[in-house]
């Protein structure tokens, strides 16, 4: 993907940053400076709204430098890679001999395409380990007073390491440092606001994901464009940070961002959006998504108002990476790598082991773009399946994920 000069010397400068970042994790800030940073400068008129209080300017930073960064580990295996590693010491948490291992999981949900399919590569993931006596997985339905019941429930019972993604980052935080103190805990995919995981298994981060998206359009949409944001929904601490780095990009540019917009996920909300904004703006010049379930459906309003689709942030969902191709449009897909769901797994039988993990283990995050949109997108898969799912040499492929 393209850079101009004045984000070669961004990240110059965040490099530098990296070195003395403030936090492990996409936490929530106290520090004011933090906003001011963000909102200095740039299009005052921006309709972006205020800077998230989510909003860490060494994160950013850093995340933006990392994306530079080559990762560490399998060149063939990219959910063993990692990013700037800072090991630690497991020997703490070996398990002792025995028939088997009881790992747990307690899971936010499965209520999007992005989750579903991660869940079928863990389970997949789960079976290459014969250590794995017994996996145990709770869905908490999107309900955090659910999550933290499961997790007080998994820490008090016969498990021997807890894997946990949550559902919102503050909230489930208390659950989290409760269970750190019964039994060793794997975070992955959503932060929380505290360091006593083991490890805090996650992709570069939102930063990356909403900068990848905004650079686009700043290079793909003239001056004036009229940009759309369509947000997914508000608290959690990947998802915030998607907008906040979007909103950096966009702040500092000429463009026009008409509305910010929460879609809830859903296809026909997204349409229904998208159209409104059509019929009051006359034409959108650009749309930016922090995650692109939707982004069918968003498509899909453009032509249902006889209107060309403009350049467009995606995410690397196959009905997508497929219609981008079909109809040869001008797009961008930020990852936030599903693979994830096979490091989780993995970083937990090496506690088990012994072995050393980082304590913050960053995956790489490629972006989808038209050079190398032919190696991602499959006809083979259904609409809703991920590409980066890292499954593609796992036993049952492609058949447990429904493909043919």
């Amino acid at each position: 993907m393209k850079r101009n000069l004045a984000l070669a010397a961004m990240i110059a400068c965040a490099m530098f940053a990296a070195a003395c970042g403030s936090d492990d994790s996409e936490t929530a800030s106290e520090e004011p400076a933090a906003t001011a940073t963000a909102e200095e400068g740039g299009n005052t008129e921006s309709n972006t709204g205020e800077q998230s209080e989510f909003f860490v300017q060494a994160d950013y930073d850093r995340q933006l430098a990392q994306r530079e960064i080559p990762p560490e580990g399998p060149d063939d295996k990219p959910w063993e890679q990692m990013i700037e590693p800072e090991m630690r010491d497991t020997s703490e948490f070996a398990a002792k001999e025995s028939s088997g291992w009881n790992l747990c999981f307690s899971n936010a949900a499965v209520d999007n395409p992005w989750r579903q399919v991660g869940w079928t590569t863990m389970q997949q993931e789960v079976k290459l380990h014969k250590e794995i006596a017994n996996f145990k997985a709770v869905d908490a339905e999107a309900k955090d007073d659910k999550q933290i019941s499961d997790i007080e429930e998994l820490a008090g019972g016969n498990c021997d390491a807890l894997i946990v993604s949550p559902n919102t980052t503050a909230t489930l935080t208390p659950a989290v440092e409760a269970a750190c103190k019964k039994v060793p805990v794997i975070v992955f995919d959503r932060g929380v606001d505290t360091d006593c995981p083991v490890t805090f298994v996650h992709p570069i981060g939102g930063y990356a994901f909403g900068v990848d998206g905004a650079e686009f359009l700043k290079e793909e949409v003239d001056s004036g464009g009229k940009i759309l944001a369509l947000r997914i929904l508000p608290g959690v601490d990947v998802l915030e940070t998607r907008w906040s780095g979007a909103k950096v990009q966009f702040d500092d540019s000429d463009l026009d961002v008409v509305g910010v917009e929460f879609t809830d996920g859903d296809a026909a909300k997204t349409k229904s959006i998208v159209s409104d904004y059509l019929q009051r703006e006359g034409q959108l010049d650009g749309v930016w998504m922090d995650a692109g379930a939707t982004a069918v459906a968003a498509m899909e309003a453009f032509e249902d108002n006889g209107q060309e689709i403009p350049p467009f942030v995606g995410e690397d969902q196959n009905d997508f990476l497929t219609k981008w191709k079909n109809d040869e449009l001008n797009a961008i897909a930020p990852t936030y790598s599903n693979y994830q769901w096979r490091t989780a797994v993995i970083a937990a039988v090496k506690v088990l082991k012994g072995e050393e993990v980082p304590k913050e283990w960053v995956l790489p995050q490629p972006a989808i773009v038209a050079e190398n949109l032919d190696e991602y997108v499959d006809p083979n898969m259904p609409p809703l399946h991920y590409a980066l799912c890292g499954c593609e040499d796992m036993p049952g492929y492609p058949q447990v994920w429904g493909g043919k």
